[in-house]
């Protein structure tokens, strides 16, 4: 299991685009594949939505794969 911390430079990130930046996928494309397969909790709160806005401090639970955290 991960524990990784995953820097932004932006004020946001969407959840699809975090899925890549972490290299949990290797395309954007695969973000709503993975989403209906996998089980992602973020701040303890089930999420599902390519779409959602991750902010610094964020904390994103993959279940099988690890933890990330949002850093700037």
């Amino acid at each position: 299991m991960k524990n990784e911390k995953v820097k932004i430079n932006t004020e946001y990130i969407t959840l699809g685009q975090f899925l890549k930046l972490a290299g949990v996928i290797d395309t954007g494309g695969m973000a709503k594949w993975f989403l209906s397969e996998h089980e992602i909790f973020v701040n303890n709160e089930p999420e599902n939505r390519r779409g959602k806005k991750l902010v610094v401090n964020d904390t994103i639970s993959i279940t099988g794969i690890g933890t990330y955290i949002i850093t700037s």
